[in-house]
């Protein structure tokens, strides 16, 4: 068996960063947008990062292509089908609504075609799923209280927010005010902290944003103080190991810092953060894992379990999944051990 077939929920998952550059061409031409080739295969080959806002700058381009609600829905659509082959039982899509309405899509047009596709993934691929909507960092904190704002009619059609973009230069102090807004209407909260940024971009996440996961958060392991709080909160770390490497937040997958944070206890899990420019959905990123450090059964039982745990879903949903995740281990140790 593959680390495929792992039940597992996604919990750090850009859905505008699963853009297939098949399905770009698709909406381009339907849309009657530019690009600067039709060939699938030429556009990949522009995916050659040498940092954050390398990627952010082709990534904000290509979705202009986004332009109605048909398009939102293939694009939840594409993912929720690649997502629900790679073994996610469970997912918690970031999205951007102020690049749409930057390119004067309306909130409804995106929430629109989003969450019906999230209607019918649940009804169709049995794939459990929510929104959590993002502010860009780059824009500021006004910016983003004003964007929550427009979002308060939609309230029912999104489970929480978090905050992403170019992180150095863009403190998760400057965003206290909306996240404080965001607690006060009983929204989760999330935010990228620790890839860019350093531990104390993490400890500003925790203490002044109250986020209840931090997104990515590998610096902290920097941080001896800090890796010990989130360790006694087991507070959960969302980390993306293809677009760490991808995006030289680490060399090279061998110097990632995942074992060190699995070591110390920390509550890690896996995702794909932009898996179209990144190199792989999670079951890809599993496998990289798997052939890098050798992971063994248990060790992936972990991170499998660590993900449902870490989820916003109810604690009886989350019993469940993690007795999915026990019961595939136990029918991998019957297989290997030949009983």
């Amino acid at each position: 068996m593959t680390v495929a077939n792992w039940p597992v929920a996604e919990l750090h998952v850009h859905i505008e960063g699963t853009l297939e550059t098949e399905l770009l061409v698709v909406l381009a031409r339907r849309n009657d947008v530019a690009l600067p080739s039709y060939d699938p295969d030429a556009l990949r080959e522009l995916y050659r990062f040498t940092d954050l806002q390398s990627f952010l700058d082709i990534y904000y381009a290509n979705l202009a292509v986004l332009r109605t609600e048909a398009d939102f829905y293939d694009l939840g659509m594409a993912y929720l089908t690649r997502a629900s082959a790679a073994g996610v039982r469970r997912a918690e899509i970031f999205f951007d609504p102020q690049t749409h309405l930057a390119n004067g899509i309306p909130l409804d047009v995106v929430f629109g075609g989003l969450t019906r596709a999230l209607a019918d993934a649940r009804a169709t691929l049995g794939i459990s799923a929510d929104l959590i909507l993002c502010f860009l960092r780059h824009l500021g904190g006004a910016a983003a209280l004003q964007t929550l704002d427009a979002a308060v009619p939609f309230l029912d059609q999104f489970i929480g927010v978090g905050l992403d973009s170019a992180e150095v230069g863009f403190p998760p102090s400057l965003f206290t005010e909306v996240f404080a807004r965001a607690k006060a209407l009983g929204l989760h909260r999330v935010a990228h902290a620790g890839e860019e940024g350093g531990p104390d971009y993490v400890h500003e996440a925790l203490d002044l944003l109250g986020v209840e996961r931090v997104d990515h958060g590998i610096r902290a392991i920097e941080d001896p103080g800090l890796v010990e709080i989130l360790r006694e909160r087991q507070v959960p770390l969302t980390v993306c190991p293809l677009s760490n490497v991808c995006l030289r937040a680490t060399p090279t997958l061998a110097e990632h810092a995942l074992p060190a944070m699995l070591a110390a206890g920390l509550l890690v899990t896996i995702n794909s953060d932009d898996p179209a420019y990144f190199g792989g959905y999670i079951d890809d990123n599993l496998s990289a894992l798997q052939r890098e450090f050798g992971l063994d059964n248990q060790q992936l039982a972990t991170l499998a379990r660590n993900s449902f745990r870490a989820s916003f879903l109810p604690e009886a949903e989350k019993r469940r999944h993690i007795a999915d995740v026990d019961e595939h281990l136990e029918g991998l140790l019957r297989l290997t051990s030949g009983a």
